[in-house]
């Protein structure tokens, strides 16, 4: 892969018992913590995807790793990503047998990874700790670019929307969405999800202006923080969302679509782009 400027994603600043997922730690040994950055533009998602013509995220740090610790590395993430979905802040471990310093192991990932991949920390964890079985919640920011026309340079880091949208009414409908609920109606088809109920602990929806040299880009950003999410979840909330900020539909309509939990009735899925991991949280 070419190396490239990064666009402006870090300016936004169970298994049953008995069975073993593909991803599970099974060596001993070290077991090391990575907070990873990414511009997922040019990814198929975290994990690898056969019908994709793009590498993984997983796969492009796993053979970085195997070059510098001459292991095969098995990399575990919080979550999958989907293609085209960023993160400022991607949590993830590998156990190795190897002694490298961890400023080192920084330092050399970082010196073999393409510039749209870094990593920001790796820490020492506790041989036990395992980045998705662990994680408690996970918070997710989509950005839109609300205003007339198209940004070259935030292209691959928001969803560009031309229509005006009513701030204050998204945010009264978004209420309806705290709490523990089933977010069937939010789910995209093939998730594989075994229950479809979810807790969402807070969602925020802000208008903000991004300020570059004399231009001030007009930004709405839709915060939801939840300890998982179905897939497309966040993007088909947010969709629903543009449509009743827009107009289309009206109010109330996002709590009766919660209530039917029937997929059809929901809006269209928000384009990945725009779409950022902001934090994994673990207590």
């Amino acid at each position: 892969m070419n190396k490239k400027n990064v666009p402006m994603v870090s300016l936004l600043r169970s298994f049953p018992s008995g069975s073993r997922p593909r991803n599970e730690v099974r060596a001993s040994g070290r077991n090391i913590k990575l907070e990873i950055e990414y511009d997922g533009t040019a990814y198929c998602g975290w994990q690898e995807v056969t019908s994709h013509k793009h590498k993984s995220i997983q796969e492009t740090i796993e053979k970085a790793l195997h070059k510098i610790l001459q292991e095969k590395i098995r990399l575990i993430a919080s979550g999958r990503t989907d293609a085209g979905v960023h993160a400022l802040a991607q949590v993830a471990n590998f156990k190795t047998h190897s002694q490298i310093g961890l400023a080192k192991l920084q330092k050399a990932l970082n010196g073999n990874l393409p510039s749209d991949l870094a990593i920001n920390k790796a820490e020492e964890a506790d041989t036990g700790f395992h980045s998705r079985f662990q994680a408690k919640a996970k918070l997710y920011r989509y950005t839109i670019l609300n205003r007339g026309w198209h940004s070259a340079l935030l292209r691959n880091s928001v969803y560009f929307y031309p229509y005006p949208l009513d701030i204050r009414v998204m945010q009264k409908e978004a209420r309806c969405l705290l709490g523990r609920h089933d977010f069937r109606a939010f789910c995209a088809a093939g998730s594989g999800a075994k229950s479809t109920f979810r807790q969402v602990k807070n969602i925020s929806i802000h208008k903000r202006y991004y300020p570059l040299s004399a231009i001030r880009y007009p930004l709405v950003t839709i915060d939801i923080e939840a300890d998982g999410f179905l897939y497309n979840m966040a993007r088909n909330i947010v969709g629903t969302l543009l449509e009743i900020g827009r107009g289309k539909l009206p109010g109330g309509s996002l709590k009766k679509i919660l209530l039917a939990k029937n997929r059809r009735l929901a809006g269209a899925t928000a384009p990945a782009s725009g779409l950022c991991l902001l934090k994994v949280k673990y207590k």
